[in-house]
């Protein structure tokens, strides 16, 4: 059983940066892909794709949305995930939701395991 517990939410400015931390129990979070996910508002429960970070830190994938704005990382010896979220925009509001990750038809796709989210406000 995986436990991940998001944090680092907050409510801010547009332009704004925030970080995102996400921290797993399993012990196995070296060994796997962790990806983000966010879910804005009004868009009722469908997630969408924000960054993943491969198990040893070198493959980083990016949503377009976010591309040269956001920037995931890991450091597998705290078993935690982050998100550097620079440049943040109105419609980067949303919960965001750490997740690992598994393979799906032969692409990455959510996994089994997500945490509580941690809410992100972008607003003047």
């Amino acid at each position: 059983q995986v436990q991940l517990v998001e944090s680092g939410g907050a409510l801010v400015q547009p332009g704004g940066s925030l970080r995102l931390s996400c921290i797993s129990s399993g012990s196995i979070f070296g060994l796997t892909t962790m990806g983000w996910y966010r879910q804005p508002p009004g868009k009722g429960k469908q997630r969408e794709f924000v960054a993943r970070v491969s198990s040893g830190g070198d493959i980083k994938t990016y949503a377009e949305s976010v591309k040269g704005r956001f920037t995931i990382s890991r450091d597998n010896a705290k078993n935690t995930v982050y998100l550097q979220m620079n440049s943040l925009k109105p419609e980067d509001t949303a919960v965001y939701y750490c997740n690992v990750m598994k393979i799906q038809q032969g692409s990455w796709g959510p996994g089994d395991y997500w945490g509580q989210g941690t809410q992100v406000t972008v607003s003047s």
